[in-house]
């Protein structure tokens, strides 16, 4: 393992290890005007929400690397105190990404990246009428972290108002992430889209109280074929089939089979039956991996 020492190291490398290692980091597609009115539009991936109520959202414009000058954006937000942040998907992930050009001040960026502007209902800066979700916030303080060139400001930003695409939702009302389809920052030129097989369930352990990894019998917790997020998964259950539920459960087709046919080979057996208990895990049938697993300690 390398190591480095942030004092040693330059700030251009530091940002490229810290972006590359931080990461996916959602990003702010934030719409700014100056005193006069003037549009900017640009994305910032420091960026996260850091309270529900109230309603407080946080990004970070650095200052530039190569002279330590500040972003439009930030100029713009401490002088009009008002800031509307989009939530960008695949679908403009290209204009978004064409606005962060630094382009000299008083450019419009809505214009340069082909997106549509529309009027805000609370504040002046103008909401991007593609994306998805439109969040209209007030300025409540903005904190420098530093003095040199890289340092961050953080733009700490009240939401005023919501503005989410029908599109988005689901039957029950909430955002539904595969039509979201949210894209993410990661390191140098590297993004990811929040969809298809990267999106994946775990249940809360906030929602019960799991017996945790170390009450896992030693024949599981040695497994050689278990993972730890295979382990952590039993770990998150708090209650375990009983040896007369687990027995019962060899008359299930699958387990009978593999029983059936291994049974002249012990050690094999047990390898199959954890391989058995791991797949269901993985397809979220923890019980059932449960029985199969304690079968495997039985042969």
């Amino acid at each position: 393992m390398r190591t480095f020492d942030p004092k040693e190291t330059k700030a251009a490398d530091l940002y490229a290890l810290m972006a590359g290692v931080v990461a996916p980091r959602p990003i702010a597609f934030a719409s700014t005007t100056d005193g006069n009115g003037n549009v900017n539009l640009s994305p910032f991936s420091f960026f996260n929400m850091f309270s529900a109520s109230p309603p407080i959202l946080i990004f970070s414009p650095l200052s530039r690397m190569r002279d330590n000058t500040s972003k439009h954006t930030l100029e713009n937000a401490q002088a009009t105190k008002e800031v509307v942040i989009h939530i960008a998907n695949y679908a403009i992930v290209e204009q978004m990404s064409l606005a962060s050009t630094e382009y000299d001040k008083g450019i419009n960026e809505f214009v340069k990246a082909g997106l549509t502007p529309v009027a805000s209902e609370l504040v002046k800066p103008p909401r991007v009428q593609e994306a998805p979700v439109a969040l209209e916030c007030r300025v409540n303080d903005i904190i420098p972290l530093g003095t040199e060139g890289g340092a961050g400001n953080l733009i700490i930003c009240q939401v005023l108002l919501m503005h989410l695409q029908e599109g988005i939702l689901g039957e029950d009302g909430k955002v539904d992430p595969y039509k979201l389809d949210a894209v993410a920052r990661m390191g140098s030129d590297y993004y990811i889209r929040a969809n298809g097989d990267s999106i994946f369930e775990l249940p809360k352990p906030i929602r019960n109280k799991g017996i945790g990894v170390d009450a896992l019998p030693a024949f599981i917790r040695q497994s050689t074929i278990l993972t730890g997020n295979n382990l952590a998964r039993l770990g998150n259950t708090e209650t375990v089939p009983t040896a007369a539920e687990a027995a019962a459960y060899r008359t299930n087709p699958l387990v009978a089979y593999t029983w059936n046919k291994y049974k002249a080979r012990p050690a094999q057996l047990r390898q199959e039956l954890e391989k058995l208990g791991k797949k269901l895990l993985e397809d979220n049938h923890v019980s059932e991996a449960w029985k199969v697993l304690l079968l495997s300690g039985q042969v």
